[in-house]
């Protein structure tokens, strides 16, 4: 009886353990993500004003971090918080989600998803962080030749089509779900004063639905480059960004999302403090 009683009282302590080390995980990898958010917004708000030097994407980013006191340090502590990220959301993948629906198929395959992505983004930033090169090219470049590459395969342009229409599906359902703060379904609301859920609703909201915006028009432009089948059309984060600029609205509107941006990031940090996970 002692034994079985010593054997349950050790796996619930694995599980304790294991628990704290997929929440350090989430919690860093939640921190990295607010703080390439908050630099690309800035970034997009230097463009709007017309003095921005830089790329408004992850490698402008990357750029602007290195050149800061520490800025190795800096880049090596962001890679490995988002190495944490891919690794909870391959633990969301392997063991289900925090919440009731957690253990459903979908939610499995959407982390599955979301750990390929996170991994791609720590490997691409240790990378930077290791020889100080953005050897991958901007996001711009990048998604030009992704696009090009896939219009010569069969079926091409039905190919490229999909994925744009699936990222303006993403991008929408962003926007809608920060707009009706389904964020809330995952924050431990009970342990915020009044005052820091307002900060986390505006953040949320307005963070959200910048975001939201930002993907659904990247996705449109992949949508347009398909049945143009030129790859040029296609644009990265720093082009579509940069697009906003060219509206009637002209640079305020770049302005707005770039604001949101940064809201987005501030939300992260948010998140990173009181997500349930």
């Amino acid at each position: 009886m002692n034994t079985r009683v010593l054997a349950r009282a050790g796996r619930a302590e694995a599980r304790r353990a294991n628990g704290s080390v997929t929440e350090g995980a989430a919690r860093a990898g939640l921190t990295a993500r607010g703080v390439i958010y908050l630099l690309v917004g800035v970034l997009a708000l230097q463009i709007a004003f017309g003095d921005g030097e830089r790329q408004a994407d992850r490698g402008g980013a990357l750029a602007e971090l290195a050149d800061k006191p520490f800025g190795a340090v800096l880049l090596w502590a962001l890679g490995i918080g988002l190495v944490g990220m891919a690794l909870w959301r391959l633990s969301e993948a392997l063991f289900g989600a925090a919440g009731k629906d957690g253990r459903k198929p979908k939610k499995r395959l959407l982390a599955t998803a979301r750990c390929a992505f996170y991994t791609f983004v720590a490997y691409s930033v240790l990378s930077f962080a290791a020889s100080r090169n953005n050897s991958g090219g901007s996001s711009d470049q990048q998604s030009r030749d992704v696009t090009a590459r896939l219009l010569e395969a069969p079926a091409g342009q039905w190919l490229v089509g999909a994925a744009g229409a699936a990222i303006v599906v993403v991008g929408v359902g962003m926007g809608v779900r920060a707009v009706l703060r389904k964020y809330h379904d995952k924050l431990k609301l009970g342990r915020m004063s009044p005052g820091i859920r307002r900060l986390v609703d505006v953040t949320g909201v307005g963070g959200g639905a910048a975001r939201g915006l930002v993907f659904a028009v990247a996705g449109a432009f992949a949508v347009r480059a398909a049945v143009d089948a030129e790859p040029h059309r296609a644009k990265g984060l720093d082009d579509t960004l940069r697009t906003f600029a060219d509206t009637p609205l002209g640079p305020w509107l770049l302005v707005c999302v770039a604001a949101g941006l940064v809201l987005f990031g501030v939300f992260s940090f948010a998140m990173a403090r009181w997500r349930r996970v």
